[in-house]
């Protein structure tokens, strides 16, 4: 499963030896001891391994195309494969790096915790890294302010298009940043720029220069390279966690636009692999043909010339011999990627079974609204569709279109159950107990004191609220209670 890959534009100052030895010293200073392969001492192999069967580094040269490939994998006590690509062709001095681990259904990848190999940073600092356009390509946020207001606001406009995407963080109304923007810039190095306005102070420019198309308040904007693809927004939201909450999202935006990219084949590890072996089998068939044809030169001067025709026969051996242990070695490395090749096709099958679940084109989009829990937005649509059928005349077109909406996108309706529970929690309401607290805190009510009332917020959204008494007045205060929140919040 591909978790992301970029392609960098490299100096001309990285040459082969500086790749190769880049890498390793990468490896070496790992954190982790359990990453560090022992031993690895390159003297310009061209082709070489080193390591165990556990963990490994494999170096590949394609001399014909001038690509250098890098392997480095490493299995994990769960039997998950890790492996890290680095693709270095030297004519166009591009660098391509992908990070892809093994596919398990029950994998869970919490997009919040990646970051992207600390080999980028290590590029970075070397200088190896050819600017993107205007932006170099950083682990640090850029700051905007009203001195080079341009960068972001020629962006919007389209007046200008980056390789990476751009991400653009505004200050939020108490002139705050709504992520922790240096983190959120180190962990998407090499992936994406980190735009980050410096003081608030420049929304009224920015809004003029970008003709009120620009975020504040908070909101973070996601702009790509291709124009095609839509910029996505973020609203800002204030809670408890909603930082962690944004950058996981951002991050996740990031990764799925950057593994959703094609890659020519000699920019991956298994491109490279099957061309050496292609242009290997190839010399090796050339070679065959060769001592056929010297066979039968030699079979055709066989009465006058015997001892040449043995010389012949012998060199033909030779090559057959020697043709037939290497060919038996290549096609187990052939069956080997053809192997791997498979599993990724079942791979991509069970995830294109997954997708194709789903409309091929969406019946409505998205909006700028946050899930305050998941499949919130998609439970609401549904369940109110599905009260519009209630009341729509059978055997009609809208009747039919939206039953085939209902019945094809299943929900839990945990909404309804959560109205169910605020109705059992406040039948004869009296007052807020330990146990009535903790439950109302599960389906997202928090509650807060204030004076002689509760304040209850729905998922900390100060837009859904309701106050109530710690002491009611009459037996029909809890319903009255129960009927406020489900109206309001559910």
């Amino acid at each position: 499963m591909l978790l992301f890959s970029t392609i960098l534009d490299i100096k001309k100052a990285m040459g082969k030896d500086e790749f190769i030895n880049s890498i390793i010293e990468w490896n070496k200073g790992s954190s982790d001891p359990d990453d560090i392969i022992s031993g690895i001492e390159w003297i310009g192999d061209e082709n070489t391994r080193f390591g165990k069967d556990s963990l490994w580094l494999e170096i590949s040269y394609y001399k014909c195309r001038n690509i250098m490939a890098v392997r480095c994998e490493k299995t994990g006590s769960d039997g998950i494969v890790w492996d890290s690509d680095y693709i270095m062709n030297f004519d166009d001095m591009k660098l391509c790096i992908q990070l892809d681990r093994s596919y398990k259904e029950d994998t869970v990848f919490d997009d919040s915790d990646f970051s992207t190999p600390h080999y980028i940073a290590e590029l970075i600092d070397k200088d190896y890294i050819e600017n993107d356009e205007m932006l170099e390509v950083s682990d640090e946020p850029v700051l905007i302010n009203e001195s080079n207001i341009e960068l972001i606001t020629d962006l919007i406009n389209g007046d200008i298009r980056y390789k990476l995407p751009v991400i653009y963080v505004s200050k939020t109304i108490f002139n705050t940043d709504p992520v922790d923007v240096n983190h959120l810039a180190r962990c998407l190095k090499g992936i994406a720029h980190v735009l980050v306005q410096e003081n608030r102070a420049s929304n009224a420019k920015c809004r003029r220069m970008c003709y009120d198309n620009n975020e504040f308040n908070g909101a973070v904007g996601i702009y790509y390279p291709n124009p095609a693809i839509l910029r996505k927004r973020y609203l800002y939201r204030t809670y408890n966690g909603s930082s962690g909450v944004l950058t996981g999202k951002i991050i996740s935006t990031i990764l799925r636009y950057s593994s959703s990219q094609n890659i020519e084949k000699l920019y991956t590890w298994y491109g490279v692999s099957n061309a050496m072996l292609s242009d290997t089998l190839n010399r090796q068939i050339e070679k065959r043909l060769a001592a056929e044809a010297a066979r039968h030169s030699a079979e055709k001067a066989r009465k006058s010339a015997e001892k040449a025709r043995k010389s012949a026969e012998d060199e033909k051996e030779m090559v057959y011999e020697s043709f037939d242990d290497e060919l038996k070695k290549l096609k187990a490395q052939v069956d080997e990627l053809s192997r791997h090749n498979d599993i990724l096709r079942y791979e991509n099958q069970g995830l294109r079974e997954k997708v194709n679940s789903f409309s091929s084109v969406p019946v409505i989009y998205m909006g700028d609204e946050d899930e305050l829990f998941s499949g919130e937005i998609k439970e609401i649509v549904i369940s109110s569709l599905d009260e519009v059928l209630k009341k729509t005349e059978q055997k009609t077109r809208r009747w039919d279109v939206l039953n085939d909406i209902v019945i094809n996108n299943e929900f839990k309706n945990t909404i309804e159950d959560k109205q169910k529970t605020v109705k059992r929690l406040f039948r004869g309401y009296e007052c807020v107990s330990a146990m009535m607290r903790q439950e109302l805190a599960a389906i997202g009510l928090e509650l807060k004191e204030e004076g002689k009332h509760y304040k209850i917020v729905y998922y900390g959204d100060d837009r859904y609220w309701t106050t109530i008494s710690k002491t009611p007045s009459d037996a029909r205060s809890g319903r009255n209670i129960a009927h406020t929140i489900i109206k309001t919040m559910l």
